[in-house]
Formats: structure tokens, sequence, C-alpha cells
């Protein structure tokens, strides 16, 4: 884990501390939340003991977002081995993802957050590709991952397994770092 803190204009991303931890899972285990999370429920000495893991992996650049102090959401970034042939470059490529707290919806945090974590991984991390994936229903995590200028890679027809709405459609996004940097020029 690189312990640096990024700011934004309202917010902090900051590495999350084992005091977040309770703070996280009073939104993270909520309804609206675990309905498109892979993950459903977690207790939360496992889903403690899983965050103390990712503060000691190296390439784990997982980040709580505060408000005035509040943690409001967590973005995560894992660093990994793109695909290729032998000789291609370690570490070149990234999966993304984020939680946040309903309560602080609607006013651009989170996308707030994932733009700032976006660009501390292509300028400060030196990352060269950007993942993620969603549920092709949660319609607000496709637009956070568009408004970033993540373009959708993958339509997965019933690729998806959902705990209420059984096989569902999954998208994958993606962004290169060079496609980042000519967007901003603009």
């Amino acid at each position: 884990m690189e312990y640096s803190t990024v700011r934004t204009e309202r917010l902090v991303l900051r590495p999350v501390r084992d005091e977040d931890v309770d703070r996280i899972l009073e939104y993270r285990n909520l309804p609206q939340v675990t309905r498109w999370l892979l993950r459903t429920q977690v207790d939360p000495a496992s889903f403690r003991a899983a965050w103390q893991r990712a503060a000691a992996d190296p390439d784990d650049h997982s980040m709580a977002a505060t408000l005035d102090g509040v943690v409001i959401g967590t973005v995560s970034l894992e660093v990994v081995d793109g695909m290729g042939q032998p000789g291609m470059p370690p570490r070149t490529e990234a999966h993304l993802g984020y939680t946040f707290d309903p309560a602080y919806g609607g006013h651009g945090y989170a996308t707030e957050a994932v733009t700032a974590m976006v660009a501390h991984a292509f300028d400060r991390l030196g990352i060269r590709r950007i993942t993620a994936g969603c549920f092709a229903d949660n319609l607000a995590s496709v637009r956070i991952l568009e408004k970033v200028g993540m373009r959708r890679e993958q339509h997965g027809a019933g690729d998806s397994w959902h705990a209420e709405l059984g096989w569902v459609d999954g998208y994958t996004y993606g962004l290169l770092a060079d496609t980042w940097r000519r967007e901003a020029a603009r």
C-alpha cells in the first residue's frame, strides 16, 4: 500500500484505518448497497481482517473517502499484471471498485472520489490501464464509470449471478492512461 493522501475540492482520500471499519460497515451492509455488490453481507471480523490484509499488500491502494473527517465511502485500486506474452512490464494494470454511503448520494461525491483515484493511479502510480465491472442494472455505477471517462469494453449477456435477480448482464469498463491524458488536455 502506498501511504499517500489524495485531496479533491471537497474530499480527502486516505488509507483506511482500523477505526474506520465499523463506520464502513454501517453503510456497507445496507440492502440498497449490498444489492449491487458481489459479496453481499459480511461479518465485522472477516471484513476487518480483509482491510488489514489490504493495508499490508503493496499492490492494494484502497482508500477511505472522507468529507469533513467522516468516512462516506471507499475506493479500491488493486494493481495487477495485465495480459501479455513474456517480457510484458509487470504491474501496469489496476482494477477499480468503490462503495459509498447512500446517505451521501446525489452530490457527486462518488464521482469526485473515483476521478481522484483514477488520476492518482495514472499520474502517481504509473498505471497504464484501469478496469472496472458492474451489474448492467446498476445505473448509478454505470454513470460514475462513464463520467470519469471509462469506456464500456464488454457487455456480458447473462454473465453475472445476482442473488435476487438470477442471471443478469454485466459490464466491463476500461480506460488507458493515454486516453485519460488526451481527454484531460481538451
